[in-house]
Formats: structure tokens, C-alpha cells, sequence
């Protein structure tokens, strides 16, 4: 099943543990349907290393799934999505989040 999604890429943050507090705590409860309309699935993820053992430049990646890029467009215009996204560039305290738009192909084994 094609679909799309965005993947939003955290930067190391100078404070991790405050980081992480303000991750948890006031962005990931605005990640919802009422605020990203369409969105199917949400999926956060703390990166915890590299495959070669060294520190990863990146905190968290999270990514939201849509049925279809125009719906992922739709939800990204609304006032919800608006605030989610400068909140989520509020707390990124190690540089600004990378922000991806991605077609997605899913195979199930």
C-alpha cells in the first residue's frame, strides 16, 4: 500500500534531558488526529547510536503516515499542524529540525 509521510529529524540537543521532558511532555500530545486531520498513523522514535557505535546527529526522528501526499498537503496546512511544527522548532535546541516529505511503499512478508 502507497502512502505518504513526514519524518521530522531532531538534532542532538544541548540539554537531552530537557529535551526529552518537553518532547514527551508538550509536543509528542500534539501530534493527533484533531491537529494533523488524515493522518493515520504516528510513529517517535529516540535514536540511541549508530550502526558503527558513534554518536548519531540526531535525537529523535518522528514521522507521521498519511493515506496519500494530498492528504499529508491538507493536514500540513491546518492551524493545528502550524502550531505542532513551530513548537517542535521551539524545543529543537541542538539546530533546526529537518522537516521530509516521503512516498512510502510498504511490502508485508
Amino acid at each position: 500500500m502507497a502512502g505518504a509521510k513526514i519524518m521530522v529529524l531532531y538534532p542532538t540537543p544541548r540539554d537531552p534531558a530537557a529535551f526529552e521532558r518537553a518532547y514527551r511532555d508538550e509536543h509528542t500530545p500534539m501530534v493527533t488526529q484533531a491537529n494533523f486531520p488524515g493522518m493515520t498513523r504516528f510513529v517517535a522514535s529516540r535514536i540511541t547510536g549508530t550502526a558503527a557505535g558513534t554518536p548519531a546527529p540526531f535525537a529523535r526522528v518522528a514521522e507521521l503516515h498519511f493515506p496519500s501526499l494530498q492528504a499529508l498537503q491538507a493536514a500540513a496546512g491546518s492551524e493545528g499542524a502550524k502550531r505542532a511544527v513551530a513548537h517542535a522548532i521551539s524545543i529543537s535546541t541542538g539546530g533546526a529540525p529537518v522537516f521530509l516529505i516521503a512516498d512510502e511503499e510498504t511490502t508485508t512478508f
